[in-house]
């Protein structure tokens, strides 16, 4: 696909000289990802804000953070990132696939942050995924007439390095008095605040680990819970899983259709889930909290089934892990109001960055972090504790590091099918070799997945509040 035109006509308007860098293709012949080749060669990209007065286009490097503060003082106007919908809508109408990283190129008011200047060469998004522009600086400051050179970055990689040795509980408490100036107590859950755990989840917590544990035993502690119980049964009832007959009990549930061990992990996320509110605020365009737990249960469950039995994980521990992933989130929308708010603007602005690398920047720590400290306070399982912690860092090593990879790939997959918002990058093949993936058969588990979309809404809308 050629460049659009309108990018050709302001080039050639401005005497531009400039080449074309055609994306690379990965090892399956394909092109690859456009979030992932931008920020492979840090090649600079455009965002559009919003606010009442209109719109204003900001070019960066896709290897940093936009820093919506930064752009306030400069303008002295509260801008936000245009929706989805409408970033869809401009693309349209302009014949782009994505916004080009030239100023002005839609005649809107452009900031260009001045890290990109102090380069010899700049990689330009296009508009088109298919190549880039290649000026030289001389060149690009040429387009820079009208608009308006800032500091408006911060360097990505500092805030997405994964140290696997930190002392999160340090780093927590840091967080926490820098932002807080509150007195630091002896155990997490005093210093955040938040909720104890319910009779239900203490109780199946302590059903894990009891080798003499039955059915009968699971079941008597959801029936004591009427909004558990009626949650597992409609699980069980779903069309997704295409249960014969009616579900008519708890016990039913389990002999028939989920049973012990996705039910135990079914009610213990389910609990823990209920003991913080949902939060009221969240990202343009992110899936509710239930709907991400949901999708990634389902697609950790489908991983797990295409790997080889004998190099399988513990499918109850995958998948509990798979349903407790963002728990981190609700943590961190509870104890930081203001700073949620904060990270869902900066979210919506920077969908080329994680989650993660956000809330180091606003924070200092991460929601893994916390969830991660939190579930080892109330003791889960080492699985999970270590799956949510380290589901970023697909190079984590030792013992269960195959619970956080499982993640990690199940966001890569869900991503790159427009699910759950961040950059969409390929998954490395050694990664897949390492937990004996067929890459196929991981693909066939996601498209499994969209296939039964209606499916896995009406589960998620059943578990959501009302």
């Amino acid at each position: 696909m050629p460049v659009p035109t309108s990018v050709e006509s302001l080039l050639s308007s401005q005497n531009i000289r400039y080449d074309l860098a055609a994306t690379p293709n990965d090892n399956d012949n394909r092109s690859l990802w456009h979030d992932q080749h931008l920020r492979n060669v840090g090649a600079a990209k455009s965002i559009l804000l919003q606010d009442e007065v209109g719109r204003v286009q900001v070019v960066i490097a896709a290897n940093t953070l936009l820093d919506l503060n930064a752009v306030s003082r400069q303008l002295n106007r509260e801008l936000q990132a245009a929706s989805a919908q409408e970033l869809k809508q401009f693309c349209d109408a302009n014949h782009f696939q994505s916004v080009p990283a030239l100023p002005q190129v839609a005649g809107l008011l452009t900031l260009v942050d001045q890290a990109l200047l102090d380069r010899d060469e700049l990689l330009l998004d296009s508009g088109d995924n298919e190549q880039l522009i290649h000026v030289q600086s001389a060149d690009f400051q040429q387009t820079l007439n009208d608009a308006i050179v800032c500091d408006i970055s911060v360097p990505l990689a500092p805030l997405e390095a994964d140290n696997s040795q930190a002392d999160d509980l340090a780093n927590i408490n840091s967080a926490i008095q820098n932002f807080t100036q509150m007195r630091i107590k002896q155990r997490l859950e005093e210093t955040l605040e938040l909720p104890p755990l319910s009779d239900t989840a203490q109780r199946i917590i302590k059903l894990r680990v009891d080798p003499n544990a039955d059915i009968s035993d699971l079941a008597q502690i959801v029936e004591t819970d009427p909004s558990l119980a009626a949650q597992v049964v409609s699980w069980a009832a779903s069309p997704y899983y295409s249960a014969p007959g009616k579900i008519k009990s708890i016990h039913d549930a389990i002999v028939r259709v989920l049973g012990f061990d996705m039910v135990l992990n079914l009610a213990l996320g389910l609990a823990l889930g209920k003991t913080i509110s949902m939060p009221k605020d969240s990202p343009n365009g992110e899936l509710a909290y239930w709907h991400q737990s949901v999708y990634m249960a389902a697609t950790i469950e489908g991983l797990v089934t295409a790997i080889p039995r004998d190099q399988r994980p513990s499918f109850g521990m995958a998948y509990l892990t798979g349903l407790l992933h963002n728990f981190g989130m609700l943590v961190m929308a509870e104890v930081f109001p203001p700073h949620y708010t904060k990270f869902c603007r900066l979210s919506e602005a920077n969908p080329h960055t994680t989650p993660q690398a956000i809330e180091r920047h606003i924070l200092g720590m991460t929601r893994d972090q916390v969830a991660g400290c939190l579930m080892e306070l109330w003791s889960m399982p080492e699985e999970v504790v270590v799956g949510i912690r380290h589901q970023q860092n697909p190079e984590i090593t030792g013992e269960h590091a195959i619970y956080a990879k499982l993640i990690y790939i199940a966001k890569c997959l869900l991503r790159q099918h427009g699910i759950g918002n961040g950059p969409k990058v390929d998954i490395p093949q050694s990664l897949l070799d390492e937990l004996h993936l067929n890459k196929d058969k991981a693909e066939a588990t996601v498209a499994n997945i969209i296939e039964s979309t209606d499916e896995l809404e009406h589960i998620a809308s059943a578990l959501s509040p009302s």
